[in-house]
């Protein structure tokens, strides 16, 4: 990593992030299934470009504001795999509906209403898709009878065009082995994929059966009927992805890097980047693939072990900690990547070390 950088500072390696882009890309088109990538795990245009250019039907995001921020860089097929409640954000909604294709995902007789009264408001039909809980326990109804039964409903609705199906099997983040990842990842796929065949067998057309998460997204986007995938964090991965046996710590394109502005006591370095640059995340599911905030290239022996708001407190046995200076810089590989970037407003870009460019992060911030 280059020596004379300002700390810290977040950047992204563009080969191993053009590298991650292609490999995902090809694996849909063999699949033979859409892919539609999540950029809450990036929030950055020229990523978002760089996927579509790759193949890309379209965006997911998780909230309005990236949304509208896609469409701006002319991105205009978007899910918003989110429950849009409420008026204020409908009105949002009803704006991006007259600039770009979009589609909502809903739970609830409740959250579809809403939509029904904005379509017919609009002028023109939305289409959605029911989210379908195959195991996080967050949003979603059950596959099977609660999935046919909300189906059933939003047929009489006015103003809405039912696509399909979603799901984001996220419990696999809480997983301890890739046995473990590939065994949720297979179920993903068939439970969605006997959701769909359920609601077809009582007439019910399924176009879309649309499967998420990094982990999971080469296992439920191979079973049979599944129709797109939504990775997000691939375009970066981070030390969860390489402690669940996803990929190589080289394949992770994403870094902080830090300065080391103490050494206080003998097995003790102090670096400067906390909390507000790496984030507190250690796993958001139960998992427990990781040691400390982050991985330390070239330092196997030393862990990130507490976090403050502006401070890193890194230990190890003395005679490693002893063979780093005081002013030195090292690269972290973050536990999470997706959270490091909502916390900075631009990106470092390198390629062979050097850097040879910056990008704002433009959906920053946007968290409604």
């Amino acid at each position: 990593m280059p020596r004379m950088v300002d700390t810290p500072a977040v950047a992204v390696d563009l080969d191993r992030l053009q590298a991650n882009i292609r490999d995902m890309a090809l694996f849909a088109r063999d699949a033979g299934v859409a892919l539609r990538p999540h950029v809450k795990a990036h929030k950055i245009k020229e990523i978002a470009r760089q996927q579509k250019e790759a193949g890309a039907v379209g965006v997911t995001v998780a909230k309005l504001g990236e949304a509208e921020v896609m469409v701006e860089a002319g991105i205009t097929d978007i899910l918003i795999a989110y429950q849009v409640i409420g008026e204020v954000k409908l009105r949002r909604l009803a704006d991006l509906v007259r600039r770009a294709k979009v589609t909502v995902a809903v739970d609830s007789i409740a959250g579809a209403r809403e939509l029904s009264m904005l379509a017919q408001t609009v002028g023109q039909s939305l289409q959605v898709v029911i989210e379908v809980d195959t195991g996080l326990k967050r949003c979603g109804v059950l596959p099977g009878e609660e999935t046919l039964a909300l189906a059933r409903q939003l047929l009489g609705m006015a103003g809405l065009q039912f696509a399909g199906i979603m799901t984001h099997a996220g419990h696999v983040y809480g997983a301890a082995s890739s046995a473990e990842v590939a065994a949720i990842g297979q179920q993903e796929g068939e439970l969605m994929v006997a959701a769909a065949n359920l609601l077809r067998s009582q007439g019910i057309g399924v176009e879309v059966v649309s499967v998420g998460s990094t982990p999971t997204a080469k296992i439920a986007g191979l079973v049979p009927g599944v129709t797109e995938i939504r990775p997000g964090n691939y375009v970066f991965y981070d030390a969860i992805q390489h402690g669940l046996g996803v990929v190589a710590l080289e394949r992770c394109a994403l870094s902080i890097w830090t300065t080391v502005i103490s050494k206080p006591a003998p097995g003790r370095l102090v670096v400067d980047a906390g909390s507000k640059t790496f984030a507190l995340d250690r796993g958001a599911h139960g998992n427990a693939v990781v040691q400390g905030h982050g991985v330390i290239k070239g330092y196997p022996g030393l862990t990130l072990t507490r976090l403050s708001e502006e401070h890193g407190i890194i230990e190890g046995e003395p005679l490693v900690t002893a063979l780093v200076e005081v002013g030195q810089q090292l690269e972290v590989i973050p536990n999470h990547a997706c959270p490091v970037i909502n916390l900075t407003d631009q990106v470092l870009v390198t390629k062979r070390e050097e850097v040879v460019g910056v990008w704002p992060v433009d959906a920053r911030g946007q968290v409604r």
